[in-house]
């Protein structure tokens, strides 16, 4: 069982240099789960994949259909966005080292990592890597 984060989801579906790795890694996981905040982080992806012409709209639908027929399927292990999870990145930032850049998403889904009891959060993020540590996690990336 692993915890990932939107890149690293985001390299499941989209064609990029890692997309083989993650592909073979993530399939021979038991369980994938992430943040339910990826579900729409993915579909913002795949998105302005489209809106930049990088993706025809029927390459578009058929990663959506994929998507959603991996959803259906529960490939996907979605964990809720509860007040503890919130309160947590709240506390968090009130804490963070001020060199520390991190954005309010990211840090939901490290905070999120933490809350599942997992050590270690598979992210191709810089930001998220950087501040890793400061949640006790360690990142891997996947190549």
């Amino acid at each position: 069982m692993i915890f990932c984060d939107t890149s690293t989801l985001a390299k499941y579906y989209v064609p990029e240099a890692e997309t083989g790795a993650v592909q073979r890694h993530l399939d021979g996981e038991d369980q994938v789960m992430a943040s339910e905040l990826a579900r729409v982080e993915l579909m913002a992806v795949f998105q302005r994949r489209l809106r930049e012409g990088k993706w025809t709209r029927t390459e578009f639908q058929a990663v959506v259909r994929q998507f959603f027929k991996d959803e259906t399927a529960k490939y996907w292990h979605w964990v809720p966005i509860d007040g503890d999870i919130v309160e947590g990145a709240v506390r968090a930032f009130s804490s963070l080292p001020e060199s520390l850049l991190l954005r309010s998403i990211d840090c939901l889904h490290l905070v999120t990592a933490v809350h599942e009891n997992f050590d270690e959060i598979f992210t191709h993020d810089r930001h998220q890597q950087k501040a890793a540590s400061a949640f006790g996690l360690n990142f891997v990336s996947i190549k």
